[in-house]
């Protein structure tokens, strides 16, 4: 006994009669005869219990190993906001106890026993993108086996920091950080190791998965780094666990209403340009549109730029120019009635070279030059084309006009077959834009 004290520096108090030392000086040995008649005597380990606040160790130039492993039962909440992570997990940490042991075949063939927590030594591991207390409830216990193995479970509430990218937004996914480690024990005094493979981890987080929220778990990575602090090393191992949002829901809520309302606003092309309910019923859209983004605010992250907020975005502007584009041809249409403009050399030649020669072409022939009156008809307010097929322009008109000698039906006739065109290239662009969402929409989705 003198050399085992003298060993240890006189560091720890003197083990109870409890406690026989055997053998090597290493080597501690319960006497727990009468375990299964009474059961457990607390005397025999309360030597133990007093000295839970050192380190459990008979050299103290060797280092503690921790093992650790946990199951990751829930995804609670992923605040885009504050870049924050809830969720919910069991920690188990196991290590060895050099004080705890016992033979089991005098025992009651008892191996294992529960004490409760705050009677032993335990590590302070703690989780370093924690933002919140650690709220462990009280009064759980530890298993402790004959051969001085302890295992202690917690349930874990961490909210932790993770950086997240929401541009994809709802079809991002994000990589999180848990990274465990000691907040006072170096490496020199104590190791961290892993009690079960990752992927281990990982099967046991998906088949214990409590919730099938917004979120779903994709993997687990591990990697072992140190943390440097001052001259301090740190042993610590870090957890990436990647995470993807189920984008279902605001498909159904935010994409698929949305592009019904451009693909109605599409299709009001349709309506002849010189129809005066054309821009009423653009208006009706567009103010309908400006209601369900106020309606879906909730929905939508509220910081950072996603690319939902992009396509809305582009959903908007694209009504708010096909009506403008509308207003424009209203007014177009009502001077090709009353009094044409000129027309620019550059129009002029843009016209000749898109719209086929019966209709835009000056060259033709007289006959057909007779042909090219305004669909007058769809005009309201249009003079006769008798009555304006052939007047010439004025000497002044006709310099603005570039010289090109044509009539005033004529010119009338070639700014409508301009908004005509307007028209259709707008089309067209709703279109692209319609087919480039789609296509993005289920690229994204499948990835």
């Amino acid at each position: 006994m003198e050399g085992w004290w003298s060993t240890t520096g006189g560091f720890f108090l003197c083990l109870s009669a409890s406690l026989v030392l055997q053998g090597r000086a290493n080597t501690f040995t319960i006497n727990c005869s009468g375990f299964d008649q009474q059961g457990v005597d607390p005397t025999v380990f309360q030597s133990v219990f007093n000295k839970k606040d050192f380190r459990p160790v008979t050299n103290f130039s060797i280092p503690t190993r921790i093992n650790i492993s946990f199951t990751l039962s829930a995804i609670l909440e992923v605040d885009a906001q504050l870049q924050l992570l809830t969720s919910f997990l069991w920690l188990k940490l196991s290590w060895n106890h050099p004080f705890i042991s016992w033979d089991p075949e005098e025992c009651g063939d008892i191996k294992k026993l529960a004490i409760t927590a705050e009677n032993l030594w335990l590590p302070d591991i703690f989780i370093v993108e924690s933002m919140d207390v650690d709220q462990t409830p009280d009064g759980l216990s530890a298993y402790v086996s004959n051969d001085g193995h302890v295992v202690y479970n917690k349930p874990m509430r961490v909210t932790s920091i993770c950086n997240l990218d929401i541009f994809y937004f709802p079809f991002d996914q994000q990589n999180c950080t848990l990274t465990f480690s000691s907040f006072l024990y170096t490496e020199e005094r104590m190791l961290l190791g892993m009690d079960k493979e990752v992927w281990e981890i990982m099967d046991d987080s998906r088949d214990r998965g409590r919730t099938q929220g917004e979120w779903e778990l994709l993997g687990i990575n591990k990697a072992t780094p140190k943390m440097s602090v001052g001259t301090s090393l740190f042993d610590q191992i870090m957890f990436y666990v990647a995470i993807r949002r189920r984008p279902t829901l605001y498909v159904i809520n935010l994409l698929v209403p949305s592009s019904f309302l451009v693909a109605i606003d599409a299709l009001s092309f349709y309506l002849p340009a010189e129809n005066e309910n054309r821009a009423p019923f653009k208006m009706t859209l567009l103010l309908g549109y400006n209601v369900f983004l106020l309606n879906i605010s909730d929905l939508l992250p509220a910081t950072g730029t996603s690319l939902f907020s992009v396509y809305f975005a582009l959903c908007l502007s694209l009504m708010v120019l096909s009506l403008l584009e509308t207003i424009f041809i209203t007014y177009l249409l009502h001077l090709a009635t009353t009094q044409p403009p000129p027309m620019p050399r550059w129009l002029h030649s843009l016209l000749l070279r898109h719209a086929s020669p019966r209709t835009c072409c000056p060259a033709v022939s007289q006959k057909e030059n007779t042909s090219l009156g305004l669909i007058s008809t769809h005009l309201s307010g249009l003079k006769e084309p008798g009555k304006l097929g052939g007047k010439e322009l004025g000497p002044k008109e006709a310099e603005l006009n570039g010289g090109t000698g044509l009539t005033r039906a004529q010119l009338a006739d070639l700014w409508v077959q301009f908004g005509h065109m307007m028209d259709n290239l707008l089309f067209r662009i709703y279109l692209l834009f319609l087919a480039t969402s789609v296509t993005t929409i289920l690229v994204l989705w499948n990835t």
